[in-house]
């Protein structure tokens, strides 16, 4: 049956499943040694040869056997590979049963002629092969492969029919399957059926299963059914890596993975981004997910959760002593939820990478997140931006950083209403990271007094930084200037973004001659206002360079490692 896409249109999609990779080769040979020289049905009725004979043997096989395949695979040019697949596997089956049978020196005598001539066919054909592969659209699906993935293409509905082909991969016997993903395309209920028994057959040697965005635009009914069908099917799985995003699933979306979810005891990595979970649907992960000793990343990015949402979620953190990646962004957390995610997290001391951008916590859940930061020694990254921290918040969090986290390479706080006020404790966290590599507080309000300081805190030592962004924050000349001159000392900086402030048209003359020889490292000045006012404190002799150099002369004297 010809497949459709989501639109309509007709689409084709070539499986490619020959050749087998070198790596994938050589495991089957390790697996034919295996089965030539252990107790097994058929050794025990022949007998079984020592490990240095299973090997020659197990060698010789593979190769006839990949020779014959090849050649048979060279007279369907058009087809996908699967007989030559079929015959590959055949072949060794046989071959393996003929040494057995002739006590392990038939095998070889037999087969030593035919192998060279094999083995000079197969080396002529294999560039051939490699060609057509370079312009072949294929979904990356090799039998022996450990990575099954039909998430290429266009997003596409898959029907019973289609399903049977494409996921016929994993019907051969003695796959090396261990990972798969099924995203971008939308299984319908036939096509679930179809997937079912699959892999249920293969769960036991899954450790990776990525089902995000696999029911799109199918009715609610038939995508929880289909939902059910996989989790009943996965149960008992034992995987270390599991994503659901991208389904709106909601409570009843979680629910329907519940036995999936509950039979997890290993699990170390857990997505449910924009999966629509509510305050329900996050009680229902806290139920279901209940074996989270292993657990060190978890995502929840673009969901409704709220506050009470949050609370649940908080539960979960509260068991994971291994989360090194925690992931709660544009939830719709406010200051309640916010605190009890932060008092949570003080629990996770292995954390490395926190994300917690685009909520609502306000000034007080910015103060219980600074408390849970000291105890953070391990933090690599931290995204704060967009949380309504304002001075007093973003100074608690600048502060306990400066104590932690020494290996901070990436520090994000934008469009947190920070002003200069805050900058000297931002500097001093700032020059105390001799890692860091980006640094982002853009859509703040810092101005030439706040700017002027942050460079200067990017002193000896800072050489890894490649990111600064300031951009949308008031500043004027004085300010560009001296970031600028700041940045270009280190010969690894990549981009300075400062567009959408107030720099004069001299000021812009001034960057662009600084960075004359490396224009790629200045970003776009397009948004810049040369005639933009601060509305909220008019300036008044600020605007003419004579006061812009004082203000500079001003700051240099100032120290940022000094306490306030």
């Amino acid at each position: 049956m010809d497949s459709k896409t989501l639109n309509g249109e007709r689409r084709h999609i070539t499986i490619k499943l020959w050749p087998p990779s070198q790596n994938t080769r050589q495991m089957l040979v390790e697996r034919m040694t295996n089965n030539l020289s252990t107790p097994t049905i058929f050794t025990r009725k022949y007998g079984s040869l020592t490990d240095v004979e299973a090997l020659k043997h197990a060698k010789q096989i593979e190769e006839t056997a990949f020779a014959s395949a090849t050649e048979h695979y060279e007279q369907e040019p058009d087809g996908d590979g699967s007989s030559a697949v079929q015959m590959y596997a055949r072949e060794c089956s046989k071959l393996i049963l003929d040494v057995l049978k002739g006590g392990g020196g038939s095998m070889i005598e037999e087969n030593e002629g035919v192998i060279d001539e094999k083995e000079a066919v197969r080396e002529e054909k294999e560039a051939v092969i490699k060609d057509k592969e370079s312009v072949t659209p294929k979904v990356e699906s090799d039998v022996y492969e450990t990575f099954f993935d039909i998430s290429k293409g266009q997003r596409a509905f898959i029907e019973e029919d289609e399903a049977q082909t494409l996921l016929s991969p994993l019907k051969e016997p003695g796959n090396s399957y261990t990972k798969i993903c099924f995203s971008n395309r939308s299984f319908g209920i036939g096509a679930a059926k179809v997937a079912g028994p699959i892999l249920a057959s293969i769960k036991n040697q899954l450790k990776e299963v990525d089902l995000s965005d696999f029911v799109a635009g199918r009715p609610e009914g038939e995508a929880l059914d289909v939902m059910n069908i996989f989790s009943e099917a996965l149960e008992g799985s034992v995987l270390k890596y599991l994503n659901i995003s991208d389904n709106a699933l909601g409570e009843k979306g979680v629910r329907a993975f519940g036995k999936l979810l509950q039979s997890q005891a290993s699990l170390e990595e857990l997505y449910l981004m924009n999966d629509g979970i509510s305050k329900e649907a996050a009680e229902a992960v806290c139920e279901l997910v209940t074996c989270t000793d292993k657990l060190r990343v978890l995502h929840f990015h673009n969901n409704m959760t709220g506050d009470e949402g949050a609370i649940a979620i908080s539960e979960i953190l509260k068991r994971c002593p291994s989360l090194e990646d925690f992931r709660c962004s544009s939830t719709r957390v406010d200051s309640e939820g916010g605190i009890a995610l932060t008092e949570a997290l003080a629990s996770c001391n292995n954390l490395r990478k926190l994300d917690l951008r685009d909520n609502m916590f306000g000034v007080e859940a910015g103060l219980k997140l600074s408390e849970a930061l000291y105890k953070h020694e391990f933090l690599t990254e931290i995204y704060l931006s967009y949380l309504n921290l304002e001075d007093k918040g973003a100074i608690a969090i600048a502060n306990a950083l400066k104590e932690a986290a020494p290996s901070l390479e990436v520090l994000e706080m934008a469009g947190n209403d920070i002003t200069a006020e805050a900058a000297p404790s931002l500097a001093a966290c700032i020059s105390s990271k001799k890692g860091l590599v980006k640094l982002n507080l853009s859509e703040n309000d810092l101005k030439d007094d706040g700017s002027i300081l942050i460079s200067k805190a990017f002193g000896e030592g800072l050489e890894q930084l490649k990111e600064v962004d300031l951009s949308l924050n008031s500043l004027r000349r004085a300010g560009a200037r001296t970031l600028a001159q700041a940045v270009l000392r280190f010969p690894e900086f990549k981009l300075l973004n400062i567009n959408g402030n107030f720099i004069s048209d001299e000021g812009i003359d001034e960057l662009n001659d600084a960075f004359k020889d490396c224009l790629d490292k200045l970003g776009p000045l397009d948004e810049n206002d040369p005639e933009g006012e601060d509305f909220e404190e008019k300036e008044s002799g600020d605007e003419d360079e004579g006061s812009q150099d004082e203000l500079e002369a001003r700051l240099k004297s100032l120290d940022v490692n000094e306490e306030e």
